[in-house]
């Protein structure tokens, strides 16, 4: 017999009762999953608020880097997910292909000495670490000018992976110049070289959505993520990571209009009217969206008969230059 999800949430509860356990989830989760989290927020935010839980199990709701990212600063935790989806962008770049982007730098002439990476934190936990050895550090979308702002001072060429948008827009907010890896831009006159990688939910608002919004709401606001595209970003009245999205339209006048470039269900869920989505076709993150109420009852279940699956491991070596790649992030 098929559950209901009033049913699964009451079994959930039970569990949660019963088992020393943390449910986490994204802002991006539906709506069902969210509502059940102990913890909720962006992926940052969950990874560091779950160092100060007591709890023996982290249940993460998410993609991959994201539960990978709670192993690295809390290697004491055992961390399992009810789905170790992927995130697109963060499987565009591996420890293979960071090494490949590096020699491309070298080629150009420019040593590694002279190179500091820093990497989006949507990067796999692999990258992070071939980051931590360079001595790069790790950004988010809401302190990576401040990261920037603060590597730059080495006198250093960037190497920015893997979203290109978010590197080009910071790069553009800083009147800095960059390049994209294979664009054929010079390497040398840029100040941030970016890997070619992107999100896809993103790529899906462009200057068209923008341009209708605004001609048939003259008064209103368009506010975007910094992984949308450039031209995007350029033709935006705020230009904002999760949380800072969130701030923004939650200090607006409720009958201010705004137009926003996000994922569906975090703008879904933003507030009752006057908020729409800048986009003719539904921008849903899939693989946010594989995790079900039932994935999460099952992970419980599976913890509370001894055998929990989808554990996140990562190695020693790993785990030891992804976390100071993280760490040199959060001391500044």
């Amino acid at each position: 017999m098929q559950l209901t999800n009033e049913q699964l949430k009451d079994k959930i509860d039970e569990l949660k009762k019963k088992l020393s356990v943390t449910v986490v989830a994204h802002f991006y989760q539906r709506d069902e999953v969210f509502e059940i989290g102990d913890i909720t927020g962006d992926s940052l935010e969950l990874a560091t608020r779950t160092r100060d839980d007591d709890s023996e199990f982290v249940l993460f709701c998410g993609v991959g880097f994201m539960g990978q990212s709670v192993k690295v600063l809390s290697p004491h935790k055992r961390v399992v997910m009810p789905r170790i989806a992927c995130c697109a962008m963060a499987k565009m770049i591996d420890g293979k292909a960071y090494d490949t982007a590096v020699k491309v730098l070298n080629d150009a002439g420019i040593e590694n000495d002279n190179i500091l990476p820093i990497t989006y934190i949507n990067s796999d936990a692999e990258v992070k670490a071939r980051v931590g050895e360079m001595g790069g550090l790790v950004c988010t979308s809401s302190n990576a000018k401040k990261i920037i702002t603060t590597a730059l001072q080495e006198g250093k060429k960037i190497l920015f992976v893997p979203d290109r948008c978010l590197g080009q827009n910071i790069a553009n907010e800083m009147g800095l110049k960059s390049c994209v890896i294979g664009d054929g831009k010079d390497l040398n006159q840029s100040d941030i070289i970016c890997y070619d990688g992107f999100c896809s939910v993103h790529q899906l608002f462009t200057v068209e959505d923008i341009e209708f919004y605004r001609k048939k709401y003259p008064d209103i606001l368009i506010a975007v993520h910094p992984e949308c595209d450039p031209a995007v970003c350029q033709a935006s009245d705020f230009v904002g990571s999760t949380s800072q999205l969130i701030k923004y339209i939650a200090d607006l006048d409720p009958e201010q209009k705004v137009a926003v470039g996000t994922e569906f269900n975090m703008v879904n869920r933003l507030r009752e009217k006057n908020t729409y989505v800048l986009s003719s076709t539904k921008p849903e993150c899939p693989t946010m969206n594989e995790t079900t109420l039932l994935d999460v009852y099952n992970t419980l279940k599976a913890i509370d008969d001894g055998n929990p699956i989808n554990e996140i491991q990562v190695d020693e070596k790993t785990q030891k230059w992804a976390k100071i790649a993280l760490e040199r992030m959060m001391a500044l």
